[in-house]
């Protein structure tokens, strides 16, 4: 078993925290995204979208996307639960992870794609002016999941879960996305302080 790793990037770096948090050490094939190595034939041929990561298991067969990727892992190692417990937690943690994924992550990242110079050769066409109208998107998500986290401790209740490593991601994702975090959104600053210094954070 392999997992081709893009670094930094925000789903790489979901899977290397999920997976620190399980205490589950998988080798690493780093994979040199800033030079566009995930477009590479290798890479290509596991996955056609040339995202990453991507997870290579000994009989050969290919898992991409993020989440299931550490679904696959939650199935082989229950403990911790990231993904919820019973059938309303793991429904709750569904939920939010979605919301924290398709409302905060996504918005986040269209205003890095379109906005960075960086990105110039990745998203083509780059439009300034979509990734302009993604920055007040993710802020109105923040502001409800402020609302949200003044009577618990984490996204999706009162424990840890894959929602709280999407979200943490997006907040990270923030600054090359040139997103500034609202001062008075007081319990996301709480909830993102506690989260971004576990030590599965720094995979």
């Amino acid at each position: 078993m392999r997992l081709f790793d893009g670094g930094k990037a925000p789903n790489p770096r979901r899977v290397r925290i999920f997976l620190a948090e399980k205490g589950i050490e998988v080798p690493l094939v780093p994979v040199d995204m800033t030079s566009l190595g995930h477009r590479d034939p290798e890479i290509t041929r596991r996955n056609p979208l040339q995202r990453l990561p991507v997870l290579e298991l000994d009989d050969g067969t290919i898992l991409t996307e993020s989440v299931a990727i550490c679904r696959y892992f939650e199935e082989l190692h229950p403990e911790p639960a990231l993904f919820g417990v019973g059938a309303l937690g793991r429904a709750q943690v569904e939920m939010w992870q979605r919301r924290m994924e398709l409302n905060f992550l996504l918005p986040v990242g269209n205003a890095f794609r379109h906005i960075h110079p960086a990105m110039k050769e990745w998203e083509v066409p780059q439009i300034a002016e979509w990734g302009e109208a993604n920055k007040p998107r993710a802020i109105d998500f923040l502001a409800i999941l402020d609302r949200v986290l003044a009577d618990r401790e984490f996204v999706a209740g009162d424990s840890y879960s894959v929602a709280d490593i999407t979200g943490m991601i997006g907040v990270d994702f923030m600054k090359p996305a040139r997103i500034a975090l609202p001062e008075d959104l007081v319990n996301v600053k709480r909830w993102y302080a506690a989260v971004s210094t576990r030590p599965s954070a720094g995979a």
